[in-house]
């Protein structure tokens, strides 16, 4: 069985995400949709709460399994018998970071390659910084992100929630509206 390992933060989860899981379980078997632990950005949700989200979003993908991991992410697809590492690339300026991380990878587990997918075109624009700076204004986030993620979005801002997880936010100017 070929395993894909698909990392990432998902805080939160997008739709430009699920296009990319979706399209890789095509490709490959099974992907382990891998939401680290340890990162260096500050996560407006807990390991918990986008592990939880990346599960219900996933629900009806049977070949895509959600995991919490902590550690080198290359060491976790060691362990989990992934062939590959999943990521996406949005632009040409995530290319060199990407280019970078597979290299170092390659060094540390020659046996498991990095496949990269192009986002598709409608999801190219997103990002979970983007969707928590706009939702944190009351912005309408429909369509960009799975309904379960969306009302998580809205219940933490409405509890005036903000944290350093958006450096470029604020707390909403006149408050939180519902739309």
């Amino acid at each position: 069985m070929k395993i894909a390992l698909y990392p990432g933060t998902f805080d939160p989860l997008t739709n430009g995400h699920l296009s990319l899981i979706r399209r890789g379980c095509e490709v490959f078997d099974q992907i382990v949709v891998a939401v680290a632990d340890s990162t260096p950005k500050f996560p407006l949700f807990s390991h918990e709460e986008r592990v939880e989200m990346a599960r219900v979003a996933l629900q009806d993908e049977p070949r895509a399994i959600v995991e919490p991991f902590s550690g080198l992410t290359v060491e976790y697809a060691a362990q989990r018998g992934a062939c590959a590492l999943l990521r996406g690339l949005r632009a040409a300026s995530d290319f060199e970071y990407e280019f970078q991380l597979a290299l170092m990878n390659r060094r540390l587990q020659r046996h498991i390659q990095t496949v990269f997918l192009m986002t598709d075109y409608q999801w190219l624009f997103i990002s979970s910084t983007i969707v928590k700076a706009a939702a944190s204004h009351g912005a309408d986030i429909k369509g960009l992100v799975p309904e379960n993620v969306r009302a998580a979005l809205t219940e933490k801002y409405l509890k005036g929630e903000v944290r350093k997880g958006t450096p470029c936010l604020a707390p909403p100017f006149g408050g939180f509206r519902v739309k």
